[in-house]
């Protein structure tokens, strides 16, 4: 079986062969290196939000292409090449193409049920939904994966397979039935804690691997995204019904819910690895 390697492998190979002297200069070193490996990570979703700012900013009025039909075809673009210059993989394509199908369904319903939505015209669309949105999930599951496979996740002590499916079910189920039904959120937040109170997740930057719990983990990441969905609102690439009269930052309790959207994309990212006990590391 052949293993796919991206372009950036080979740069990753050369950059940790690097030897730098011992103490300060050796942490230095591995902070700098994990936060270019972060990055890389974020290619996605980077060049994603850099495409939703510019277009704001500088998008013109009068153009015959919609701004969000310019976006589509743009993150159609990104896409293709990301794989024609193998800075992409197709297993993680797979990701975004899975992601792009929880994230329209999602999306289908939140704005039939006035969450949130898209105050600009466009063709390439689904109801009222452009398709560039479905990029924003998946760029959530681009990450993801892009990170699990350059920090070489693994973990311990994680709950069984079956029960992270389950929350899983029932967080997305949840993400709809709120609607009608009481929220149960609080509920799956303890169930969270409750089954990842001491699963760790590993991650080797440099030479040595590292470690934090992993509810910790998908706390910091929750936290980026929220970040970018504020810069996503303010390039009015979709808004909020409180930001009718004005953009403001998004509510901190938004966080909330894209911290129950990481476990939904951890656990699909997890299946489409093809092998849960790859990632798992035998006592600490």
């Amino acid at each position: 079986m052949v293993v796919q390697e991206t372009r950036f492998a080979s740069i990753r190979r050369r950059i940790e062969a690097f030897n730098p002297p011992k103490g300060p200069a050796s942490w230095l070193y591995e902070f700098c290196l994990f936060g270019f490996k972060q990055g890389w990570a974020c290619l996605f979703g980077g060049l994603m939000l850099a495409l939703l700012l510019a277009t704001h900013l500088f998008y013109p009025t009068n153009a015959p292409l919609y701004r969000y039909d310019f976006l589509t075809i743009a993150a159609v673009s990104i896409q293709l090449g990301m794989l024609g210059f193998r800075l992409e993989t197709w297993e993680e394509a797979k990701v975004i193409l899975a992601f792009h199908v929880v994230g329209t369904v999602m999306e289908l319903f939140k704005t039939s049920a006035g969450s949130w939505v898209y105050p600009e015209p466009a063709l390439l669309r689904i109801g009222d939904v452009p398709l560039f949105s479905g990029f924003m999930y998946a760029a959530v599951g681009s990450y993801i994966a892009r990170v699990w496979r350059i920090f070489d996740f693994r973990f311990t002590d994680r709950p069984p397979y079956w029960a992270e499916w389950v929350l899983a079910i029932a967080i997305y189920i949840n993400f709809f039935a709120h609607h009608w039904l009481p929220d149960i959120r609080l509920g799956l937040f303890c169930a969270l804690a409750l089954l990842f109170r001491r699963t760790r997740i590993y991650f080797t930057v440099w030479r040595q691997p590292r470690w934090m719990p992993l509810l910790l983990g998908w706390f910091l990441v929750a936290l980026f995204i929220w970040f970018a969905e504020n810069i996503g609102t303010f390039a009015q690439a979709w808004s909020y019904p409180s930001q009718k009269a004005g953009w403001h930052m998004v509510s901190f309790g938004k966080l909330g819910a894209w911290y129950l959207l990481m476990f939904i994309s951890f656990t699909l990212v997890a299946a489409l690895h093809k092998g849960r006990d790859e990632g798992e590391v035998k006592g600490t």
